[in-house]
């Protein structure tokens, strides 16, 4: 098994196509990175009150980043449909560069999720991209090759910090500790770590 530090990432983009995608798909990955990175975080969709809900976790996953929110309000569940605005968010958030970038997966159910998954790569050709996973009724989860290990603390602030800052989404069936934790324990049982994030990596440049 290949390992690699995050200590050197100091330009960060991350993808939602909606307010929360970020923070449970890579929650974990953000508590872990250093303190003082340059963040671009981008939204497809989300009303108001919701996209409040995303800079206030933002702020509580990132405490002491450098943030930039680049929020929208493309119609939730009709991204394909709005090719050519999400087209150019992508681009507009790729113009600056990056070291590594956060995304939906392209094998997600969701078609929100898939659209920027796959608009991403396009955009980005210089940066790591890591696509995150969503657990979700549809049953979409597969196989991944990255792992992010995850401290037991980590893991459960994670979702300490997901319940305190998506209220509004309390009482869907699926939000609750065993769904986060327990996808958690899976993936860290694969990377041989109690609690842990997965992701897929589709091209990577190694050095040397």
């Amino acid at each position: 098994m290949l390992s690699f530090a995050l200590a050197g990432v100091r330009r960060i983009v991350l993808f939602g196509a909606h307010p929360d995608d970020i923070e449970i798909g890579a929650g974990g990955l953000l508590l872990t990175l250093p303190p003082d990175v340059e963040v671009r975080y981008v939204l497809l969709s989300g009303t108001p009150d919701r996209q409040a809900e995303a800079r206030a976790a933002a702020a509580a996953f990132l405490p002491g980043a450098r943030i930039t929110f680049d929020l929208h309000d493309l119609p939730d569940g009709r991204g394909p449909a709005h090719w050519n605005q999400a087209k150019d968010v992508v681009q507009a958030a790729a113009a600056d560069g990056a070291d590594l970038v956060v995304a939906p997966a392209k094998d997600d159910a969701h078609q929100d999720h898939r659209l920027l998954a796959e608009l991403v790569p396009t955009a980005f050709r210089d940066a790591v991209v890591l696509h995150y996973e969503i657990p979700k009724w549809d049953g979409d989860l597969g196989r991944r090759n990255v792992y992010v290990p995850l401290p037991d603390e980590r893991a459960r602030r994670k979702v300490e910090l997901l319940h305190a800052n998506f209220p509004s989404q309390k009482d869907r069936d699926w939000w609750d500790d065993e769904v986060f934790l327990g996808l958690a324990r899976l993936r860290g049982m694969e990377c041989r770590s109690r609690y842990a994030e997965a992701y897929t990596c589709e091209k990577a440049v190694m050095s040397l």
